[in-house]
């Protein structure tokens, strides 16, 4: 006799030769079990567990059902979970219901219709029937909302995108333990006491420091050990001057504050990709290999079909969703993600709760979206148990806007003596070389056998290059594809150990992070940010006397300063022309003060943001769409020029063939250069150019691109850069 069916027939989801099924009903329990264990980080725990009761019961309608047997049926099965929260007055569990597919939408205005695409629309539709769930789910569970998160509409659509990401990664959770037949080889991380241990090995040989340089790195850490162990969950600074030990030092600060205060994980946010892979590196050499997950669009962890390494398994699943330890990741991927609607973006925000977050090379913040930046720190400390670390050398004066944005909040100084660090690590010496020619420039540097000049332009780096002495030269743009910028950075620091003739022309991107030493450097007009990130590539290890290392400051003949950084420029001459030492802590203040009274308060939020969700835009309320539209921390204007080098050409090779992956598109981005559309419309007129597919060209003369060099900016000109 056939034993008594104990479970329903309504199914979620069936294997693909449908060997298996899970019922709807396990399906709902198993996420809403998921949810409420990651809303419990910040008191989401009833919505959370709500929201997974709800989020699939539309798919007790017949035609979902009819879909899953392979019927060709198109089906909404979000809203019916959304309609009922929202009947329930579970307006945030509604929002986060609604969007677990498509992305959380807009939200709309009464008069929306029917067909559109808004919360408010969706909640008019009229949907297949699914009365079958009150037979499995007779009643549900109350709901209470956080009582730590305010009423306004910024906490409101902050609070709904971290219920959002309680939901989706619950829901990818247990569809994906069902699809595989087993849970996914997640967790298995050393805990943060056993890493908080490793750090301490790691740092033990330094102890008992025997020069000067050594003993004040070790006075930092010691303060950041301190800090870490001692202080409370909140807002803090760390500005430390270049040289001081800021990666190390930083990072113990995380992990004894995470021992200490019982955080669940470290995320080191980093403002280039340029620089993520080497701070990485240093904390898996400290930590460990498998406990920090790179989390950018450089990071390889694609899982192949044949894949079965449960080790490289983890780091796919945890670059999703950032349950590992310890994250290093990027300011476009973590803000964008912040203020992102759809659920890749949103599922790991909820791990971002209960964390230590540091900011690295804070200063560099964009400008026009600083408000929306300073807003999100300010809802995560305050609201999401996160201590939030600001690390920079030059720290961007930021109180003003945390005192506005986000009034109960203080900020601690976690090495609060700066004047002193400052007059102690203090190794160069600012000075104006006042209007030079190119030729005047490139006679100065070739009298220095060994020198750094940063401009503005990537048109004046190969323009500048053509003056300077072959040996030993160097010219860095990002019109150089990645693979090519790293050898030469390699060759650059070989020649300057080995004291031979190093003259690097280079845009700003050998300003932050690059860890090179010259005994002098020049520098274009540009704001006192980046002219002090330049004069940190000079005299960086104290070797030679402050007064001998000169980083001169200078303007180009007959070259007007870009408009992207003409109000950066004008703030830095003020400053260099009012302070006797420009590069002192009161000198770095008064500068981005004075900088954004330049720009005014508007431009601190170019794209509206905040008003968008503070007071609806065009009548729309809670506009998470829009939102995620227009906020983008990198400029989106540019295209991808593969340049088929080394291995890019087998790479273009399998993409053309159909082989495409996001694997395979990592891989390729070492072989990339971003370029205008100007520059890819005289490529193409050329035929010098060809397109690969959709967004992305290829390179198809190479006589155009130098691997010393890169691209030329002139499909005409690009065959003599050099003289």
């Amino acid at each position: 006799m056939e034993p008594a069916r104990t479970q329903t027939h309504f199914l979620a989801h069936q294997t693909e030769d449908k060997a298996r099924a899970q019922t709807i009903l396990e399906h709902l329990q198993g996420t809403a079990a998921l949810a409420q264990d990651f809303g419990s980080a910040f008191g989401a725990e009833e919505q959370a567990r709500l929201a997974g009761l709800l989020h699939d019961i539309g798919k007790y309608s017949e035609a979902f059902q009819k879909r899953l047997q392979g019927q060709a049926v198109t089906v909404d099965h979000s809203t019916a979970g959304a309609k009922e929260a929202f009947a329930q007055r579970q307006l945030e569990a509604a929002f986060a219901v609604a969007g677990h597919h498509a992305g959380l939408p807009d939200g709309g205005a009464a008069t929306d219709s029917p067909e559109g695409s808004t919360l408010c629309a969706r909640m008019k539709r009229t949907i297949p029937s699914c009365d079958a769930w009150h037979t499995e789910q007779p009643a549900l569970p109350s709901a209470r909302r956080p009582p730590q998160i305010p009423m306004d509409n910024l906490s409101e659509a902050f609070y709904i995108r971290m219920l959002y990401s309680c939901l989706v990664d619950a829901d990818f959770l247990d569809t994906e333990t069902f699809m595989q037949g087993r849970a996914a080889p997640r967790g298995g991380y050393d805990s943060i006491p056993v890493l908080f241990h490793r750090l301490q090995q790691y740092i033990a040989p330094w102890q008992n420091p025997t020069t000067p340089l050594n003993q004040k790195r070790c006075e930092i850490l010691e303060q950041c050990l301190h800090a870490g162990q001692t202080g409370t969950s909140g807002l803090y600074t760390l500005t430390v001057p270049t040289g001081g030990g800021k990666t190390i030092s930083s990072l113990a600060f995380a992990l004894a504050h995470a021992q200490a205060a019982h955080k669940d994980r470290v995320i080191y946010v980093i403002p280039y990709t340029s620089i993520i892979d080497q701070t990485a590196e240093i904390f898996r050499k400290v930590l460990g290999e498998e406990n920090v997950i790179e989390h950018h669009s450089g990071a390889d962890y694609q899982v192949n079909g044949d894949q079965t390494d449960p080790s490289f398994y983890r780091k796919a699943l945890a670059a999703e969703n950032w349950d590992a330890p310890v994250i290093v990741t990027t300011s476009v991927q973590f803000f964008e993600s912040l203020y992102g609607n759809r659920s890749s973006r949103c599922r790991k925000l909820h791990n971002i709760a209960n964390s230590v977050v540091i900011f690295d090379e804070a200063q560099t913040l964009p400008v026009s979206y600083l408000r929306p930046c300073v807003e999100a720190i300010g809802q995560l400390v305050q609201y999401y148990r996160v201590t939030a670390v600001l690390c920079t050398a030059t720290q961007p004066a930021l109180q003003p806007l945390f005192a506005e944005l986000a009034p109960h909040l203080s900020i601690r100084e976690i090495c609060p003596d700066t004047q002193a660090l400052y007059s102690f690590f203090c190794r160069t010496t600012l000075c104006q070389a006042g209007t030079l020619s190119l030729e005047d420039l490139a006679a100065r540097l070739n009298a220095q056998p060994q020198t750094l000049c940063v401009v503005n332009r990537r048109a004046t780096v190969p323009e500048l290059g053509a003056l300077v002495a072959p040996e030993g030269r160097f010219c860095l743009t990002t019109l150089l594809c990645p693979v090519d910028r790293k050898r030469l950075l390699h060759q650059i620091r070989s020649r300057l150990q080995e004291g031979l003739p190093c003259r690097v022309i280079s845009t700003s991107l050998i300003e932050a992070g690059v860890d090179v030493d010259f005994p002098t450097a020049w520098r274009e007009e540009a704001g006192l940010d980046s002219i002090l990130q330049t004069a940190g590539r000079c005299n960086r290890e104290g070797k030679r006397d402050a007064a001998d290392s000169l980083v001169s400051v200078f303007r180009l003949e007959g070259v007007r300063p870009l408009s992207s950084i003409q109000a950066c420029a004008d703030a830095a001459h003020n400053v260099l022309r009012q302070c006797s030492d420009p590069a002192s802590p009161q000198a770095i203040e008064a500068y981005f003060t004075f900088y954004r009274t330049l720009k005014g308060n508007a431009s601190l939020d170019a794209q509206g943001v905040l008003d968008a969700f503070c007071k609806g835009i065009q009548g729309c309320m809670l506009p998470f769409a829009w939102v995620a539209e227009h906020f983008h921390l990198i400029d989106k204007s540019t295209v991808t020029l593969y340049i088929p080098v080394d291995q890019g050409q087998s790479l273009i090779d399998q993409l053309r063939a159909g082989y495409a992956s996001r694997s395979l598109y990592r891989k390729l981005g070492q072989y990339a250069v971003n370029i205008y559309p100007d520059h890819l419309k005289n490529l193409l007129d050329a035929g010098t150019a060809t397109p690969l597919d959709g967004d992305s060209y290829v390179l198809t003369d190479l006589s155009l691109y130098s691997r010393d060099t890169g691209l030329a900016l002139q499909a005409e000109t690009g065959k003599a850069l050099f003289g």
